[in-house]
């Protein structure tokens, strides 16, 4: 958990200056373009891995035959899918009405390939719960590709500036991968562990294909009904949300996956452990999306400009829907180690059929419409999650309400007192940003340890015991 974290925080932190001199270099409709792709590349990959990963990882007995018959999968569906897109690239531009839409599509394409090369190489590392070497290898290709964008924006690069940067982290990502995982596949596709593999992936597959789907069409429904620097600005508020929400969630779920696998017919244990990861994981969660928006005018301007300005109430409404997305995944996390990928399937269909209204609703009335959506569907997720995975394993919605309470309500006061430090007269914007995270940081140490809040407890355990000097200051 420490070294995934680690992985999480500097990888993201790596990409999130990155991004910043970026966001400072070119401009809302740039991103725009690339975010109108994003819908038809994160499909593509979804369908390449097939949730052959999550099968592998899962499977007791995973033998190398498996892991050749699921490399040669994945190398033939990326090949398929890359001359997918290559070929429609013209109708994707034609959709948008975007002609510079066609070379860019064909030449993100690309990671598609790139990608499925490596698929295998960082399941296996994964289910060895290896992930001090993954922290290394990550954060050595974002920096090199993060460099390489950098570079190409100062030079007038444009758009294309992150269209290689794109493609040079999965390049980067993927030769290091073969370098350090030293297997080789063997010359042998089984017919027998494919079967294996797709009748518990393909479930997964569905599923996460809907859910694939779901996060990303607002990318193309922006795009196609809004222009393109409206569809920057969400990408970029996107981006910060993420840095909270999304890449926290699936750096404690590539822990607990493989690791509590180990343990799918013991409910108790089960129950015990995922208790644990939600009280610690959404404690986490509360401060930083209910700070995140607290702080956001002045985030936004110190870090990117005031041509990102309108950018700053995507960011507020953003943080609010995402704010209880660790715990739906974490919910349903319990239902893949059971193995019921059908429920699994039966749910997001249901969940995602709720959010077509929504979406209807957004094209009609505007994108603050389409955010207080979001905000309405995650709530509504969350509940049908909980109900399902909380029946499987004994951890009722009740249960986990009683468990997350508190720390929603501390979060809720603390970062309500960082927002009315924006009233302040007089200060500087960037002078006032870094005393809100300062407040901010001090009143989580403050309170969790005067209230003994279970979340705050099971994290600082986490900490101390890889960084004891740290343990006197939580």
């Amino acid at each position: 958990m420490f070294w995934s974290f680690s992985d999480s925080i500097v990888t993201n932190l790596v990409q999130f200056i990155v991004g910043l001199i970026l966001a400072r270099l070119l401009s809302p409709s740039e991103f725009g373009l690339i975010g109108m792709i994003a819908v038809f590349l994160a499909i593509s990959q979804s369908l390449v891995d097939s949730s052959f990963s999550l099968a592998l990882i899962r499977k007791k007995e995973a033998s190398d035959i498996d892991f050749s018959t699921a490399f040669y999968f994945n190398i033939a569906a990326g090949l398929f899918f890359f001359m997918v897109l290559y070929l429609c690239a013209p109708y994707i531009s034609s959709f948008y009405n975007q002609p510079e839409l066609t070379e860019i599509t064909r030449a993100v394409s690309l990671t598609i390939i790139i990608n499925a090369l490596g698929i295998t190489q960082i399941t296996r590392q994964i289910r060895n719960v290896n992930f001090r070497l993954i922290m290394k290898l990550n954060i050595t290709g974002v920096i090199i590709s993060g460099s390489v964008g950098i570079i190409l924006a100062l030079k007038g690069y444009g758009v294309w500036s992150l269209v290689w940067r794109s493609i040079t982290g999965s390049a980067i990502q993927t030769i290091l991968y073969w370098v350090f995982s030293r297997w080789v596949p063997y010359f042998r596709f089984s017919k027998t562990s494919f079967r294996e593999l797709f009748s518990f992936g393909s479930k997964l597959l569905l599923s996460g294909l809907i859910d694939t789907i779901y996060k990303n069409i607002y990318l193309l429904v922006i795009g196609k009904f809004f222009s393109a620097a409206q569809l920057g600005y969400y990408t970029r508020a996107e981006q910060f949300t993420k840095v909270a929400s999304q890449n926290l969630t699936i750096s404690i779920q590539r822990v607990s996956y493989p690791i509590l696998s180990m343990v799918q017919e013991d409910d108790e244990r089960l129950k015990s452990g995922y208790r644990k990861l939600i009280q610690s994981t959404m404690f986490i969660a509360f401060f930083l999306l209910l700070g995140l928006a607290a702080m956001a005018r002045p985030l936004i301007l110190t870090l990117i400009g005031e041509q990102w300005l309108p950018c700053v109430e995507y960011l507020q409404l953003l943080c609010f829907a995402a704010m209880l997305y660790p715990l739906q995944e974490l919910n349903l996390n319990v239902l893949n180690v059971k193995g019921r990928t059908d429920l699994v399937l039966r749910l997001e269909v249901v969940k995602k059929t709720l959010a077509v209204p929504v979406i209807a609703l957004g094209v009609l009335l505007g994108i603050r419409a389409l955010l207080l959506g979001m905000i309405g569907l995650s709530v509504v997720s969350s509940f049908i999650n909980a109900f399902y995975s909380g029946r499987m394993i004994g951890y009722t919605i009740r249960q986990q309400l009683s468990d997350l309470i508190p720390s929603f309500i501390l979060s809720a006061f603390v970062s309500a007192f960082v927002f009315m430090l924006s009233c302040i007269p007089g200060v500087h914007y960037a002078l006032l940003l870094l005393i809100q995270i300062f407040v901010l940081m001090i009143l989580v140490i403050v309170t969790g340890k005067t209230l003994q809040i279970n979340g705050y407890i099971e994290l600082r355990n986490i900490i101390s015991g890889k960084l004891p000097w740290l343990k006197e200051i939580l």
